[in-house]
């Protein structure tokens, strides 16, 4: 963290680090194009400025999931391609037609809707035909293809539509070995296959996200899809570290102590008195929790790094705070308590957050709620680069 008078608590998103990791991702796929992946808020981060910071390293594609993202990237002036793929029956579909946005279909009743978008917008839609290949979501059955990829050449006949993408998603790339990759990259070739023998001319064939990206070249076809690794952490802990790949975490969340007190031996801590003090000691008050977005599953492991030291959350984090038995130490109200970041400075990392709570690094940086500030560092191109 960069200021001394720390607010209660803040997520110091480190935007040189994203562009950096941009760029080493994108010398993972030399050959694709880079879709940088900003669902969920940018993953915690901010969508929009973690999309313009892409887009400064590179990138050529923003991609998110829900229209409502995908329109608030345009309203704030964010271009390039941008693909959205998360939709509802009755879904902003015009609205996107005429913001430019790569629609995502997985059904002949969804490319309806857009048909309809586009005759109502009158202009062409820009439409991606997504495969289920065997992740099970969203996409198109292989059986249900032909009618799928019949009815879009029809639609893209009449001027309506163009198909500007073959894509699907990996269910297992984060297990090397794992059988599914490759049949779910065989079935994608042969549904790909299939379609552009039937007249589709895509723009881009896609499947890679983070994991296949790093790890998979095989599967980078025209464009890769890096999420979570564009954020600085890995896809999976089994695959390899940050650092493994040249990559930096780019939050870094701290609270300034509220409260630092002693303790007797046999004081309660928080509620239910699920930790209580072996002996004297001194207690300090973290001010941020599950309503910040702290994972109350990690009450009692939590670790967070107060005065160069690792801590713990003693007892259950609540809504508002948590506790942490500093030993006997006694650093002044106002200190900083880091609870994650890059890692480089000993504090405790995302993924540390997520053993300690049973989860994913992912859901740690995603879940860091709204009343946590963001406050950007290096935000110009070539500041902290």
């Amino acid at each position: 963290m960069t200021d001394t008078a720390l607010p209660r608590v803040r997520a110091e998103i480190d935007l040189a680090a994203l562009r950096a990791n941009v760029r080493t991702l994108r010398a993972h796929a030399p050959g694709a194009a880079f879709m940088a992946v900003v669902k969920a808020d940018g993953y915690g981060h901010g969508m929009v400025p973690c999309a313009k910071a892409a887009l400064d390293a590179g990138a050529e594609w923003i991609g998110t999931a829900t229209p409502e993202e995908a329109l608030a990237l345009r309203a704030a002036g964010v271009g390039g391609r941008l693909m959205c793929w998360l939709w509802t029956p009755g879904s902003p579909w015009r609205e996107a037609v005429e913001a430019d946005v790569d629609v995502s279909v997985s059904r002949v009743g969804a490319l309806a809707e857009v048909v309809a978008a586009a005759r109502a917008a009158g202009r062409t839609a820009r439409v991606q035909l997504k495969a289920d290949t065997g992740l099970g979501r969203n996409g198109c059955m292989p059986d249900d293809w032909p009618e799928l990829v019949g009815e879009a050449l029809r639609a893209e006949a009449d001027g309506l539509v163009k198909v500007t993408g073959l894509w699907s998603h990996f269910a297992c790339a984060d297990e090397p070995g794992h059988p599914s990759i490759a049949l779910q990259l065989r079935t994608f070739r042969e549904m790909v296959g299939y379609a552009e023998q039937a007249g589709v001319r895509p723009e881009v064939r896609h499947i890679a996200n983070s994991p296949a990206t790093l790890t998979l070249p095989e599967t980078h076809f025209d464009l890769v899809r890096p999420g979570i690794a564009m954020y600085g952490v890995s896809p999976s802990p089994e695959i390899g570290t940050p650092e493994d790949f040249g990559l930096r975490p780019v939050m870094t969340v701290a609270a300034a102590l509220a409260h630092v007190k002693r303790a007797p031996a046999g004081h309660g801590v928080s509620y239910g008195h699920h930790y209580t003090t072996a002996g004297e000691t001194t207690l300090g008050l973290v001010p941020a929790g599950y309503g910040d977005g702290i994972p109350r599953h990690a009450s009692g492991a939590g670790p967070v790094l107060v005065d160069g030291k690792w801590r713990t959350a003693a007892g259950r984090i609540a809504m508002d705070q948590f506790v942490v038995d500093l030993g006997g130490d006694e650093p002044e109200v106002g200190t900083e308590a880091v609870l994650f970041g890059p890692g480089d400075r000993g504090e405790p990392t995302a993924e540390d957050w997520a053993r300690a709570a049973g989860t994913i690094a992912y859901e740690i940086v995603t879940r860091i709620g709204a009343r946590v500030p963001r406050v950007y560092v290096n935000e110009r191109p070539g500041t902290g680069d």
